[in-house]
């Protein structure tokens, strides 16, 4: 077996491939790394057949639809996933094929309705069923106690003791334990008792992930991250520094129009000399009024640079194929002290 494991911050993604046949899966992939991901299998020279989430990630974003659709290979889940965008639906007990590999899905609810561990081999992943002195929390959407308690009482730690367990979230620096390891020394796993269990985890009183609501709206929904929209405008656009646009000021404007998207009250509170008002939402409500001539050079501003590169790349959307950002935004003309003018726009 081919084997490599990816951190990113506790977030934890594997890479599995078959020596012979080249084939691998990816199995909980995290959409920053899609690069990443890319570069490794091609430095092993593996060709990614599947891309497996062991459940609905409610704290951070799968890149599995997003390197399904540039690699043109089916997304794996389980059968009980709400994820619109799922090509292969699998149950327990089915095996997903990788060339000599063969991946058994072992169905794990509890932490989400649809988790599911992977046996292969010597190990076994575990999404956030079981981790590393700990298990996954049930007071997310579709969390359940009980049902938790079954999954690893009555499946996961009735596998071999020798397995490798490798979760998908670790957040001490540990890469993998062992069943046996985590039968003797998991805290939460010499809770035996099934109502002791339930009343433990039902009072963990753990903090809410800080990105759950976008998370699953793009992880059940296939739909797009804001920082997904961020990076494919930020990749459609060119940028002025602030050097540039402060030597530009300087000598006069010229026929640079400099185009702040803030809102009102923060414009008059503070905006590069020269520069006209229009706000991100009335942007395309009033582009041909304000902007008549799509062959002008337009700078966009905001306060840190993101919705100036939004709004640069709607513009070039609509025609404005001069249109650029400025690169790090209000907050950062300021603090590099280049003037500003007060008040409303001329």
């Amino acid at each position: 077996m081919i084997f490599e494991h990816f951190t990113t911050g506790g977030c934890q993604s594997y890479l599995v491939g078959c020596e012979q046949s080249c084939a691998a899966a990816l199995i909980d992939p995290e959409a920053g790394q899609v690069d990443r991901y890319l570069a490794a299998a091609a430095r092993d020279g593996l060709r990614i057949h599947y891309l497996i989430d062991t459940h609905t990630h409610a704290d951070h974003f799968s890149a599995s639809r997003v390197l399904a659709q540039r690699l043109g290979v089916p997304v794996v889940m389980h059968r009980e996933s709400p994820a619109r965008k799922v090509d292969l639906r699998v149950d327990d007990g089915e095996m997903v094929v990788v060339g000599n590999l063969r991946l058994q899905c072992l169905y794990t609810p509890g932490h989400t309705r649809d988790s599911m561990c992977l046996v292969a081999d010597d190990r076994v992943f575990t999404g956030d069923t079981l981790l590393i002195g700990a298990t996954g929390r049930t007071d997310l959407p579709t969390g359940d106690p009980e049902a938790l308690y079954e999954s690893l009482f009555g499946r996961v730690t009735k596998l071999d003791p020798a397995l490798l367990v490798y979760p998908a979230h670790e957040y001490k620096g540990r890469s993998h334990t062992t069943i046996g390891r985590e039968l003797a020394e998991n805290p939460r796993l010499q809770q035996r008792d099934k109502a002791a269990f339930v009343a433990m985890m039902n009072n963990l009183n753990l903090t809410m992930p800080v990105h759950i609501t976008e998370a699953l709206r793009t992880n059940v929904s296939g739909g797009r991250t804001v920082s997904q929209l961020l990076a494919e405008a930020a990749a459609s656009v060119p940028f002025m520094s602030l050097v540039q646009l402060n030597a530009r000021v300087a000598e006069g404007l010229g026929d640079l129009v400099l185009l702040d998207v803030r809102e009102r009250d923060a414009y008059e509170a503070g905006h590069v000399p020269g520069a006209r008002l229009l706000p991100r939402g009335q942007l395309e409500l009033r582009v041909d009024q304000e902007l008549p001539d799509p062959t002008q050079r337009i700078l966009t501003c905001c306060d840190f640079g993101r919705i100036s590169t939004l709004a640069a790349a709607t513009l070039r959307d609509l025609g404005y194929t001069r249109a650029v950002a400025l690169d790090g935004g209000m907050k950062a003309w300021r603090e590099a002290g280049y003037p500003l003018r007060t008040g409303p726009s001329p």
